[in-house]
C-alpha cells in the first residue's frame, strides 16, 4: 500500500485508499468494529477500525476513496492496519481513480483519439455518421465503464480498451482479406458492446456492482441491435446498412448458448465473433500468467474450457495492447 509514516516515533502512516469492502461486526467483548479492505495500485490490506462508536452513515462508503491514518500491523502472518482515524475524500484531494483501481493500460483520451481516427478514415458515410453520433453520446462513458463484471477486461476503462483491441484486429483483418468490408466490421467492432453501459451499474471507482434490470432482461446484445434502430431512425440511415450492423451485434456471441440472438451469418459478423472471443481469451490468460512464475501451470480456467494454461517465459508477460 502506498502508504507514508507521518510519525517515525510510533510508525504511524497516513494515505489514501480505495475501499473496496466494509462491515460492521461485534467483537467477543460485545463492541463494534469495521473490518474493511482497503486497496490502492500497490495492493490491498485488510484494516480495522477497533471500538467503533459512529453509525451506518458515518462508516466509510464501499468502492469510494478514503483517507486513512493509523498503525500496519502482522496478523496470521499477513500485513494489518488498525485505523485511527479516516475521512471520505474531497475535491480538493485531486483523486485519479486509476491509482486505486485496476486500470486501462492508456489514458481514455488517447485510446478515443484513436476510435475517432478510425471512424474519420471511413468511405460510408451512414456507418460514419452512426458511429460519430454513438460516441458523442456514449463517449465520456466508455472512458470509465468496464467490459464485464469479471473475466475479461473488468477494469475501468475496460470496455474502451476492448473495443479498441477489437477495432485495431479488424484493420489488420480487412487489410489482409480483400474481401472484407472494413467500415461494416470496424464499425460493428466499435458498437458490439456498446449497450454494456446500460447492462451494468458502475460505482464512481470504475467498478461493476450489479447488473441492471435492463441489462438481466434484455442484455447487451439486444439491446445494442435496438439502440442501432434508433439512431437510424433518428439519422435517416439506410435500413438495410442499419440491418447489418443489428445482426453483428446480435450475433457477436457466436451461439445462442453464449448469449447470441442469432449465429453471425455473413462474413464481417463471423470475424467480428471471433475477434472478440480471441481478445477476450488473451486477456483472460495474460491476466492468470501474470500471477504466476514461468514453469508453472496457471490454476484450470473456467471459461476457458477449465484448461491450465502454461508459463514458458520466452516473454514478459502484460495485458496491454499497443495503440
Amino acid at each position: 500500500m502506498n502508504f507514508k509514516v507521518i510519525d517515525e516515533k510510533n510508525g504511524t502512516v497516513q494515505g489514501f485508499a480505495l475501499v473496496r469492502s466494509c462491515d460492521k461486526k461485534t467483537s467477543k467483548n460485545g463492541s463494534f468494529y469495521l473490518d474493511i479492505i482497503l486497496s490502492d495500485s500497490d495492493g490491498e490490506i485488510n484494516a480495522k477500525v477497533w471500538d467503533y462508536k459512529g453509525d451506518d452513515a458515518a462508516m466509510p462508503v464501499v468502492n469510494t476513496v478514503i483517507l486513512v491514518r493509523g498503525l500496519i500491523t502482522t496478523y496470521n502472518n499477513a500485513p494489518q492496519m488498525r485505523i485511527d482515524r479516516y475521512r471520505q475524500s474531497e475535491e480538493r484531494d485531486n483523486i485519479n481513480m486509476a491509482d486505486f483501481v485496476p486500470s486501462a493500460s492508456f489514458s481514455a483520451e488517447d485510446m478515443l483519439r484513436k476510435v475517432h481516427a478510425y471512424i474519420d478514415s471511413f468511405q460510408d458515410t451512414d456507418l460514419r455518421k452512426l458511429c460519430n453520433a454513438v460516441l458523442a453520446d456514449f463517449g465520456e462513458k466508455m472512458c470509465v465503464w468496464p467490459a464485464a463484471y469479471k473475466l475479461h477486461h473488468a477494469i475501468r476503462g475496460g470496455l474502451l480498451m476492448h473495443t479498441l483491441s477489437i477495432m485495431k484486429l479488424a484493420d489488420a483483418a480487412a487489410s489482409l482479406y480483400p474481401t472484407v468490408d472494413r467500415d461494416l466490421l470496424l464499425c460493428g467492432a466499435l458498437l458490439h458492446d456498446i449497450e454494456k453501459l446500460s447492462e451494468f451499474n458502475v460505482s464512481a471507482a470504475g467498478l461493476v456492482e450489479s447488473y441492471t434490470v435492463r441489462g438481466t432482461l434484455v442484455g447487451h446484445l439486444v439491446g445494442g441491435a435496438m439502440l442501432v434502430q434508433k439512431y437510424g431512425e433518428q439519422l435517416n440511415l439506410n435500413p438495410d446498412t442499419v440491418m447489418l450492423v443489428q445482426h453483428m451485434i446480435a450475433s457477436h456471441h457466436g451461439e445462442p448458448e453464449y448469449g447470441a440472438a442469432v449465429r453471425p451469418l455473413f462474413l464481417e459478423a463471423e470475424i467480428l465473433s471471433q475477434l472478440d472471443v480471441l481478445d477476450a481469451n488473451i486477456y483472460e490468460i495474460t491476466s492468470a500468467l501474470g500471477s504466476i512464475a514461468p514453469g508453472e501451470f496457471t490454476s484450470r480456467m473456467w471459461s476457458l474450457q477449465d484448461r491450465k494454461f502454461y508459463h514458458h517465459g520466452r516473454k514478459p508477460i502484460t495485458t496491454d495492447v499497443k495503440l
